[in-house]
């Protein structure tokens, strides 16, 4: 026998379903992008400053059909208080469906259902004609069979736009906070997370890019691009969009041993605004083994 040195991981975090974009425009620029400057409220959940930028009575409802049979409901709705403040109201839920229920030899004894909910409030504050500021408070709920914990989570942003030169610069902290009830015995930890981006419209093209540096406390012994998501969007008209995103850090982790990513990482999607209805679409591959899809619905009220 030989001795063989093992590394397990530095810990654990529950709540993982809040690193699944709800932003279908997010979605399809890698699923991680903080620095947009759009019109749509659900951009609120990735980063709170950027509901600055969301008209007064803005109503956002969402679906994600995402790994097998998981599907995902997700709603916002956005108020403006006065030229410089607004707030919104949010919430998610992750179905994982129905699963088997087992016993010790591993008999079946019937079937249970598992969901993770997020309810959040979020405040953004106009702090100069170019700095906006933005924190989200969010109650978190698992239930898992006779299993269920609760959390309080908080978000905070920082956005600066120039909006004459077409660029934006975000820095947020996702997920402070911790247990209230854990599941176990064992409280875990928020899916924390640092995050940095820029977003530049291109002078002489309807392109503008996207750059986000995300999870910056967790290195693991990767080098910095492996944080590093990309994304490109492509601008017909003020009422429409195409975009790209590639992850490169979900492409790296989904590798395969002689086989590659299989496209992992790679994200697409699409938008137009019809009148007072905006509709977006995205398609994200997060797993060698499937493909999740993404659409939002928002319109003024």
């Amino acid at each position: 026998m030989s001795p063989l040195a093992a590394w397990s991981q530095s810990g654990s975090t529950a709540y993982e379903f809040l690193t699944i974009p709800v932003s279908a425009h997010s979605a399809a620029l890698g699923g991680q992008n903080i620095s947009i400057i759009d019109d749509d409220v659900t951009f609120t959940f990735n980063n709170p400053a950027l509901l600055s930028n969301v008209s007064d009575k803005m109503l956002n409802l969402d679906y994600t059909s995402y790994i097998s049979s998981t599907k995902k409901l997700s709603a916002a709705f956005s108020r403006t208080i006065n030229d410089r403040a607004s707030w919104a109201v949010g919430g998610q839920v992750l179905n994982y469906g129905s699963m088997d229920e087992t016993d010790s030899s591993g008999e079946t004894v019937g079937n249970f259902s598992a969901k993770d909910i997020d309810v959040q409030g979020s405040f953004a504050y106009m702090l100069s004609d170019y700095w906006s500021g933005g924190v989200s408070a969010k109650l978190l709920v698992s239930n898992y069979a006779e299993y269920s914990s609760t959390a309080l989570g908080v978000d905070l942003g920082l956005n600066y736009c120039d909006e004459a030169n077409g660029m934006s610069f975000s820095i947020v902290g996702r997920n402070l906070g911790g247990q209230l009830d854990p599941l176990y015995e064992t409280h875990e930890a928020l899916p924390f997370d640092l995050a940095i981006g820029l977003s530049k419209r291109l002078s002489n093209a309807p392109i503008r890019l996207s750059f986000t540096f995300d999870d910056m406390t967790h290195w693991d012994g990767l080098p910095l691009f492996r944080h590093l998501v990309m994304g490109a969007d492509i601008l017909p008209s003020r009422y429409s969009w195409v975009a790209i995103g590639y992850n490169l850090r979900r492409a790296h982790e989904m590798e395969v041993a002689d086989t590659g990513s299989h496209w992992a990482g790679l994200s697409l999607g699409a938008g137009i605004n019809i009148k007072k209805i905006k509709i977006g679409v995205a398609w994200g591959k997060y797993h060698i083994s499937s493909s999740s899809l993404i659409m939002n619905v928002g319109m003024a009220l």
